[in-house]
């Protein structure tokens, strides 16, 4: 019985912690996610993006490049938030919901791994691989800029911006992540993203700032405006948002819209409540879900 229980702790000793495992399952996912044609496809429709913004800005160059910060705040803050919707939905739809729609968790979950390991080394992955799409945009209009601008292309407010968008990429990877674990099929996950954050938030922010009159800080594409709005001299440093009434006549009546532009801390502070708990939430029901 002494020799069992030697030979059963010298296994136990043999298996790699999670600080271990975590780098090893993130290499092999990135590797999968490399060598998946969603990397490409995904690649040669940045790409597309890129070659039609160079187009319309070299056409119309006098309007639309009249000031670096006009262009980047036009052209990445714009496009941006379409870009890292895409990277979360092609790499991080289907992460946890194909472990069950694919039955490969099945044989995942039989090896010595904890599911936290397996939840964390996909989100960072995931990540890596939606980084690498967002610095491909970034280095399409980076080169735009030194084409038109110079040595003047690179201002400050492009790296916070830059930043700013590596922080909500993170933020709509936790809510996909949740989504994927939320589902067991893969589809749910695509969808629900898409169209939350590129239609969704965007009119629930609308509908509160503009029927109920209060800041919409509860609502991430308020938070992703930052992404943009740094390039705004006017633009609030703080953890409060900025207010602005316009005044629009009817007829005879004077219809009064108020905006709220998010503040760069607020904004972050936003983008981070929801990486955090969106993220807690996903890894829970990954928990709870059996493979049966």
């Amino acid at each position: 019985m002494a020799g069992d229980t030697a030979s059963e702790r010298m296994g136990q000793l043999q298996v790699p912690p999670s600080l271990e495992q975590i780098p090893k399952l993130a290499r092999y996912q990135l590797r999968e996610y490399l060598r998946s044609r969603r990397f490409v496809s995904l690649t040669l429709i940045i790409l597309v993006i890129g070659l039609i913004i160079s187009a319309v800005v070299g056409y119309y160059r006098g309007g639309l490049v009249s000031s670096v910060l006009a262009f980047y705040g036009s052209f990445w803050g714009g496009g941006i938030g379409l870009i890292v919707v895409l990277a979360a939905v092609f790499f991080g739809g289907d992460a946890i919901a194909g472990e069950f729609q694919n039955r490969t968790g099945y044989f995942l979950m039989g090896l010595p791994i904890r599911r936290s390991t397996v939840y964390v080394g996909k989100f960072i992955a995931a990540f890596i691989a939606s980084s690498a799409m967002v610095l491909l945009y970034f280095v399409i209009l980076l080169a735009n800029g030194v084409y038109y601008f110079g040595v003047n292309a690179f201002p400050w407010q492009l790296g916070l911006s830059l930043i700013l968008a590596l922080i909500y990429l993170s933020s709509v990877l936790g809510a996909t992540f949740f989504f994927s674990s939320l589902f067991k099929t893969s589809a749910y996950g695509f969808v629900l993203t898409a169209i939350l954050f590129l239609f969704g938030f965007t009119l629930l922010e609308d509908l509160i700032s503009r029927l109920v009159n209060i800041e919409p800080w509860m609502v991430i594409s308020y938070a992703s405006s930052t992404i943009g709005g740094v390039f705004v001299p006017t633009i609030n440093w703080g953890f409060a948002g900025t207010i602005s009434h316009v005044h629009t006549l009817i007829g005879r009546r004077v219809v009064t819209t108020t905006f709220y532009v998010s503040g760069i801390g607020e904004g972050v502070l936003i983008m981070v409540a929801y990486l955090v708990l969106t993220a807690i939430a996903g890894l829970w029901l990954f928990e709870r879900e059996e493979f049966s």
